[in-house]
């Protein structure tokens, strides 16, 4: 196999790949660095690295070439490890990367074997499909296949060992395992995805770790101004790992609301600024929830239906708390833009709610009695489109989906539904 690019990444990858028994050849323009790599040496300081150049030189499982063409002329795959740069507009400078595709077209022009090529460099979603596939003239002969990394430099030959993801995604299935079988020998098991995927997680993995750090840093800031022990804090709350440090949460779906996320955090802020404390991720939230709910707002207005159901009034299932819910609004604008719309909820009976809970839902919606259906059958029978604004119990969702009513799925319950409401949503 071939390795283009002998940077952080390429360099990393060769030497432990050729540490795991492949035969790998390394390539860069850079004459140094493929020097360095002969001489079984790093060509940049990484713990671990120049041991694992240094064995493979010795062993013969890894060299290094400045000449693209001769090193794939009977490579199976190639992973392409160039660097993509920022623009200065922030967008992703992908001209190495061209370089590279063109480079492997003209060289594989003629070729009979088959040479998978697998993206290791971060491509926003979309790149393998658009830049890298046109360039190598959309040849079967020439499947792309996207294998993000996810190593950190000081920690690089660690995480690729021990890898905590490995994520290879494509369309060609074969290619897609033959790029898996590179790493059978460590104990991770791979996430085989669609191509836009595997470009994309890299992205939500790279914009999670960024906003741990920084919500950390603002919680720490806000603390230190209040005189309370950050670090006691941070560790308490990670003590929880049900819900702080879990897939709790971290699921596309509606907007949140309730009694409890946005009062506190308008305390939150507020407090803050009363101290003169800038907490721009902290002060974010609840506007990025307010445009999520526009989202849905907006594909709920534009479905093509006379009658729509909306199932969930509540700020989440199994419960009855109305306050700050975010279907509440949602209904309310519907209503107020003329749409018929009917509401069942199997957990509300607006006669039997009492307090600030019903309150709020008279004060957002006056006649909120008249649109609740109480009976599912006649729900579905008298709707012609649906919402989903809330979580359904399993055997509801089956009436639903037995239904064969069209829907908006704002909670993502019917995954098969996901991708149409999310082009509803971006329309």
């Amino acid at each position: 196999m071939v390795v283009i690019g002998l940077g952080y990444v390429g360099c990393v990858t060769a030497a432990c790949l050729s540490d795991l028994g492949h035969k790998v050849t390394g390539v860069d323009r850079d004459e140094h660095k493929v020097q360095d790599v002969l001489n079984g040496l790093a060509p940049f300081y990484e713990p671990g690295l120049e041991a694992l150049v240094k064995e493979g030189i010795a062993a013969g499982n890894l060299s290094a070439s400045v000449d693209l063409g001769q090193a794939i002329a009977d490579a199976d795959i190639a992973l392409i490890c160039v660097g993509t740069p920022s623009d200065r507009n922030g967008n992703l400078g992908v001209d190495q990367l061209r370089r590279v595709c063109a480079e492997i077209a003209r060289h594989s022009a003629g070729r009979s074997k088959r040479l998978i090529v697998a993206v290791r460099s971060t491509v926003f979603p979309g790149t393998c499909e658009e830049v890298v596939s046109p360039l190598l003239g959309d040849s079967e002969n020439l499947p792309v296949v996207s294998n993000p990394e996810f190593l950190r430099e000081g920690s690089a030959v660690k995480d690729f060992v021990d890898p905590a993801l490995l994520v290879i995604g494509g369309s060609d299935s074969g290619a897609v395992q033959t790029v898996a079988a590179l790493y059978e020998k460590l104990k991770v098991r791979p996430a085989l995805v669609s191509l836009r995927t595997a470009e994309m997680i890299k992205y939500a993995c790279n914009s999670f770790h960024a906003l741990k750090v920084a919500f950390a840093n603002e919680i720490g800031s806000l603390c230190d101004r209040m005189d309370i022990s950050a670090d006691e804090v941070m560790d308490t709350f990670c003590q929880d790992t049900r819900l702080n440090i879990s897939r709790a949460y971290l699921k596309p779906g509606f907007a949140f609301g309730g009694s409890c996320l946005p009062k506190d955090l308008r305390a939150l802020n507020y407090r803050a600024n009363r101290l003169d404390l800038k907490l721009p991720l902290l002060g974010s939230i609840l506007p990025s929830n307010d445009q999520h709910l526009t989202r849905a707002i907006t594909a709920a207005l534009d479905i093509p239906a006379e009658r729509i159901g909306l199932y969930g009034l509540a700020f989440k299932e199994n419960t009855d708390d109305l306050r700050e819910s975010p279907v509440v609004l949602l209904l309310e604008t519907m209503i107020g833009k003329g749409r018929n719309v009917r509401v069942y909820d199997p957990h509300i009976n607006v006669e039997a709610i009492y307090g600030s809970n019903k309150r709020f839902i008279l004060d957002a919606v006056p006649h909120i009695s008249r649109l609740m259906v109480s009976d599912l059958r006649h729900f579905l029978s008298d709707s012609e489109y649906l919402i989903i604004a809330q979580k359904p119990s399993e055997s509801i969702g089956e009436a639903i989906l037995a239904s064969g009513l069209p829907m908006i799925d704002l909670v993502g319950v019917f995954p098969h539904n996901r991708q149409q409401d999310l082009q509803l949503q971006a329309q």
